[in-house]
């Protein structure tokens, strides 16, 4: 895939859950094995959604939650090593920063560590299962930047 621009498009569940829902599908049911009982956890509607756009194409998302946990991070595979999940964390952390939050936070899953660290992400606490998948919490403060 060449390397075009990605957009990130920002709005509410009703705005970008049909694209958001099919990537997530992809990723975490298909490919993570999640089930959809825990994938659909009920919260997409108080949350505010980050939809990433290769060529017009979606091809990854994000979501902020009011508490300013970032969650259901998901590239398609085909769009992975583009930078795409950083945009998207960008875009959510600068949300959050807008919102007034003093810090994110976020589970990740143990292998995805690398990839929050370089965002300035801090692992704590042991690490846990979450569907069945390795995570452990990580914590970004934003005051003082």
């Amino acid at each position: 895939m060449q390397r075009d621009t990605v957009e990130i498009r920002e709005g509410s569940w009703e705005a970008l859950g049909a694209q958001a829902t099919e990537i997530r599908r992809v990723v975490f049911i298909e490919e993570q094995g999640v089930s959809r009982e825990e994938e659909w956890d009920g919260r997409d509607g108080d949350c505010h959604h980050f939809l990433a756009l290769l060529a017009g194409r979606p091809v990854g998302t994000a979501r902020l939650l009011p508490d300013a946990h970032i969650g259901r991070v998901a590239v398609l595979a085909e769009a992975r090593g583009l930078g795409i999940g950083a945009a998207l964390m960008h875009a959510a952390i600068e949300a959050a920063r807008r919102h007034g939050h003093p810090g994110v936070e976020l589970a990740s899953q143990t292998h995805a560590l690398p990839f929050y660290e370089r965002l300035g992400f801090v692992a704590q606490g042991p690490e846990f299962l979450d569907a069945g998948i390795p995570h452990r919490n990580m914590r970004l403060l934003l005051t003082g930047e």
